[in-house]
């Protein structure tokens, strides 16, 4: 080979060479900078730590039930939603799905707002019928919170008995924010705590300090709901909310509907059924508790103008509400 050959495959080499490693540096710096960007959350549930700056909150989910597969929750790891709202009332009761979904959400994180999942709230089908009830049943809720899910609904929440139960069914024994003053001392185990721990992307003793119900505990990350969705729960709304560990209710108007005798596609605007919703959020308001109501295009700035807190809506509302409060986190 002549040395003008050898010398013009050096430089070549050499050439080649730099490319690489000035596209190496590139890429790195991009990483470092994307990562630079990403929101740092302050809370590992999305839905408390908007609620705390006194933002409404939208979620999304249906009654017919989520798809309970790994690659369905990578795919909502994106959704525009504030929380997911998932259905076991209705649909099937699987608990291993469930499980699957939230490693899918874990691994298709984090959210747009830095959070290592969307919120997850899940409809648990135990009727609040009474306190018996409740406690018979109360083997679903450790199921559940061993998914390292955010949240859980209590479905026809009722009685003040019911709720009562439900709260300490959901709680570990080392909180103890007001045992004594209308609760009883937690009843959850600690062996669902591993698998909601890595879930959550904290420590075993992190999980433990942190799943308690909000806003009782201020440093509390689970958030729970109540459903006073039937005429004997509307008869105890106002005993019933008074139970401390809840977070936010709602009247169920389908099932009030049924439940009062209404029918008819415009059945939310028959005058029983308004006084059913004013008692509601009134009981909300005056233990601050957030009411959770449907919201659409059309009515959610409306809809919080008149207090609403959470809501089912769809991306459009969600992002008229968000820009009419200014939401700061991104969505």
């Amino acid at each position: 080979m002549s040395k003008s050959k050898a010398a013009a495959r050096f430089f070549a080499s050499g050439f080649l060479a730099s490319c690489f490693l000035a596209a190496g540096l590139y890429l790195t710096a991009g990483l470092t900078s994307l990562r630079a960007q990403t929101p740092k959350p302050k809370r590992v549930n999305r839905a408390i730590e908007l609620l705390e700056q006194g933002q409404p909150v939208y979620y999304t989910g249906s009654h017919s039930g989520t798809t309970g597969t790994f690659e369905q929750g990578k795919q909502d790891a994106r959704t525009w939603a504030d929380y997911i709202s998932y259905d076991m009332e209705h649909a099937p009761f699987d608990v291993a799905g469930l499980a699957e979904y939230m490693k899918g959400l874990a691994a298709g994180g984090p959210t747009k707002s830095g959070h290592r999942t969307p919120a997850v709230i899940v409809n648990v089908p135990v009727n609040g019928t009474d306190e018996a009830a409740v406690r018979a049943n109360a083997w679903m809720f450790s199921q559940v919170l061993a998914t390292g899910v955010h949240g859980i609904m209590l479905t026809h929440a009722d009685t003040p008995g019911a709720i009562r139960a439900f709260i300490e069914a959901v709680r570990l024994p080392i909180h103890k924010q007001a045992v004594g003053h209308g609760l009883s001392e937690g009843r959850r185990g600690a062996h669902g705590t591993p698998a909601a721990a890595q879930i959550w992307g904290v420590t075993q003793e992190e999980y433990l300090d942190k799943a308690d119900a909000w806003p009782l505990n201020p440093e509390g990350e689970l958030l729970l709901g109540v459903k006073l969705e039937d005429k004997y729960a509307l008869a105890n709304a106002e005993e019933s909310l008074k139970v401390p560990g809840i977070g936010f209710a709602e009247w169920g108007p389908g099932d009030m509907a049924l439940s009062l005798g209404v029918r008819g596609p415009n059945a939310e605007r028959d005058p029983r059924m308004q006084a059913a919703r004013a008692r509601v959020f009134a009981a909300c308001k005056a233990n601050k508790i957030f009411f959770l109501n449907s919201m659409n295009a059309n009515n959610v700035t409306d809809m919080i103008k008149e207090g609403v807190m959470v809501g089912p809506s769809n991306q459009q509302a969600a992002e008229i509400g968000r820009k009419y409060t200014k939401r700061q986190m991104p969505w």
